[in-house]
């Protein structure tokens, strides 16, 4: 009999432990094995003379309750992780679709000029830009009544900058609006013969920040990369805590990432910290973490994302060099991490892209870069 429930146990059991491993909830399967176990543990207690003993069933209760706690303890880690806050990712960018009335996209002072009917010219980007380039289709796109411009299937999507810039260069899309390529995604244009022309439609800051509570309100240039270099281990080193510094990346060729590596120049860069996760499959593969807000944490990412679009209490914003991240230091150039961004094509035979791109870089497209909160090109 107890062959019989250790088989039906098994049998139930086992599609949630799959499904679980498939979604990537490794941090249940401890759990679900134990729950597994106690259930067939019980029957076989409640079958044997121990269990029958006055005591039998606290010794019984013990054990069942020991395996359950060894079982939970693989997922407390993982909930006591999400209880910290995580910057990337936090936007519903639905909120800023074109034509919703959600009141999220800046408005001209008059209906534009220049006006785009057909062939309307497939746009993609970076997530902190999607609210500016949502803005310029509203303003020139037809309205989208009829054929809503969904920011995940429409001619008017944000994929994020590395997808964005893969969708370019393979000619899937005609024109995105994200941050200078790295050299990976100008090796990749080259080696398919595609020439990637940049013209520069905005001016925004590029950030570090840290969690609210930490004493450090800005740091030099020299520390950060002595943090990321590996060299500056501790807070206390720069004015801080006696904590050690969890410095946390983003992945490979998002916009962020390669400007932290202009950044950094020639100071090489630790590696960073990773998480596991299951893949579609069910094997392991590895990912930059996302930052989480821990009291020791550092990251970075562009002023108008963590300012306008997460509105997040629990950072703030680092000095560089002595120079907050505002409008003002980045009008005046004084901010030393300011940089420009892009719409970026790449031979595309849309009729519409020069005159659409002429229109951005022109004062009525710029009003609309400075109304939705970043600086315009001088």
């Amino acid at each position: 009999m107890a062959l019989f429930i250790g088989v039906a146990i098994c049998f139930f059991g086992l599609p949630v432990l799959f499904i679980a491993a498939l979604n990537g909830d490794l941090h249940f399967i401890g759990l679900i094995v134990a729950a597994m176990l106690s259930v067939w543990l019980l029957y076989i207690f409640s079958d044997i003379e121990l269990y029958k003993k006055p005591k039998g069933k606290k010794i019984a209760a013990g054990i069942i309750g020991l395996c359950l706690v060894i079982g939970a303890s693989f997922s407390i880690p993982h909930f006591y992780k999400q209880s910290f806050a995580e910057v990337d990712g936090e936007v519903d960018l639905y909120e800023y679709e074109p034509f919703t009335d959600s009141g999220k996209l800046a408005q001209p002072d008059a209906p534009s000029s220049f006006k785009i009917e057909n062939e309307l010219p497939k746009l993609d980007g970076a997530t902190a830009l999607y609210p500016l380039y949502a803005a310029f289709t509203e303003a020139v796109y037809p309205s989208g009544q009829y054929l809503p411009y969904d920011p995940a299937f429409s001619k008017v999507v944000s994929t994020t900058t590395p997808e964005a810039y893969d969708r370019l260069i393979e000619g899937k899309v005609d024109i995105i609006f994200v941050a200078g390529p790295s050299s990976g995604q100008i090796k990749k244009a080259e080696n398919l013969g595609v020439e990637l022309k940049m013209t520069p439609v905005g001016r925004e800051a590029f950030v570090f920040f840290v969690n609210s509570r930490n004493p450090v309100d800005g740091l030099k240039s020299e520390e950060i990369k002595g943090i990321y270099s590996g060299d500056v281990k501790n807070w206390s080193d720069v004015g801080g805590k006696n904590d050690e510094i969890r410095a946390f990346q983003r992945p490979v060729d998002s916009g962020s990432q390669t400007t932290f590596l202009k950044f950094m120049e020639d100071t090489p860069v630790q590696e960073p910290e990773i998480e596991e996760m299951a893949s579609g499959m069910g094997g392991i593969i590895s990912e930059v973490a996302s930052y989480r807000n821990y009291k020791n944490a550092i990251g970075y990412t562009f002023r108008f994302f963590a300012v306008d679009m997460v509105q997040n209490d629990k950072i703030k914003l680092l000095a560089i060099d002595g120079v907050e991240p505002t409008i003002e230091t980045i009008r005046s150039d004084e901010y030393p991490l300011s940089s420009e961004f892009y719409a970026v094509t790449a031979g595309s035979d849309n009729p519409n892209i020069e005159a659409f791109i002429d229109w951005i870089v022109s004062e009525e497209g710029q009003e609309l870069v400075e109304r939705t909160g970043f600086v315009s090109i001088e």
